[in-house]
């Protein structure tokens, strides 16, 4: 549906790009913001910054959560069961670069409730066919984390409407929007927003700052109080990318904590 903060618009048919051009009738659309250079308000992250972050051959990205494991969107994948055809990209913020590690996909595990991004569950498991020597991202196990400031990251659009994914990662930082404010916006506008599963982030005051197309499945990250970055959100879906009246949308890593530990130590 989207990517990293404001993701996508609809990457693998998750993102709101095409969500917003679904939900015209439902409300008149708010026009897009001033394009930007960057992931939409962000900047070029640094070579081993976010060690774990990875992007997948479809056009998302995701997170290393075990050696073997990536932890992605479910709207970037098609359905659970042995699958060889996606190439997993890490190592690097260049998705060219000739040191980075390029690993094939061997299981996926969907959600298993998953319909489309809008009405939640949306996280999948890739196995992948060998282990990765990288750092992982801790997940999430509670709420803690779920407020505050967040980073987002991924190698999508750098603007609303585009379909050019970039070479480099690219980073921003989006503040938390509550359940109330961010489901009422998007009520409003036709969708729905399930708040026990999903959680808010963007600049709902100028707008600018946001994943777009080809950012679904990174990570949304925070640090913990001793420092280290954890797992908050999987960008999900939004409409367009950096409005000011519709944050991003992410996929509560922590309402899934459960399930999601059971499936990557079986995958593990």
């Amino acid at each position: 549906m989207r990517g990293a903060g404001w993701l996508g618009a609809l990457v693998a048919g998750a993102m709101v790009g095409s969500i917003a051009a679904a939900g015209a009738a439902a409300a008149a659309p708010v026009p897009p913001p001033t394009p930007h250079t960057e992931i939409v308000g962000g900047e070029l992250a640094d070579d081993g910054q976010f060690p774990w972050v990875v992007r997948l051959s479809v056009g998302c990205a995701g997170a290393l959560t075990a050696p073997r494991v990536v932890l992605t969107a479910a709207h970037c994948v098609e359905r659970t069961g042995f699958y060889s055809g996606l190439t997993i990209i890490a190592g690097s913020v260049d998705q060219h670069s000739p040191d980075a590690i390029r690993v094939k996909s061997r299981y996926v595990v969907r959600a298993p409730g998953f319909r489309d991004a809008t009405r939640g569950d949306d996280w999948a498991l890739i196995q992948l066919a060998q282990e990765i020597d990288l750092p992982l991202l801790p997940r999430a196990a509670d709420g803690s984390s779920d407020h505050g400031m967040f980073t987002i990251m991924g190698w999508g659009a750098t603007r609303e409407g585009s379909t050019t994914q970039q070479r480099y990662l690219r980073t921003a930082e989006v503040p938390f929007v509550s359940d109330r404010q961010c489901g009422r916006a998007y009520r409003d506008a036709g969708y729905p927003y399930v708040s026990s599963e999903m959680i808010c982030a963007g600049d709902t005051r100028r707008g600018g700052v946001d994943a777009c197309q080809g950012d679904s499945g990174g990570p949304m990250v925070r640090r913990d109080a001793a420092g280290e970055w954890v797992h908050v959100g999987i960008v999900s879906w939004g409409i367009g990318c950096a409005r000011r009246d519709y944050p991003g949308v992410y996929t509560q890593v922590s309402k899934f904590a459960e399930v999601i530990e059971r499936k990557t130590r079986e995958l593990s």
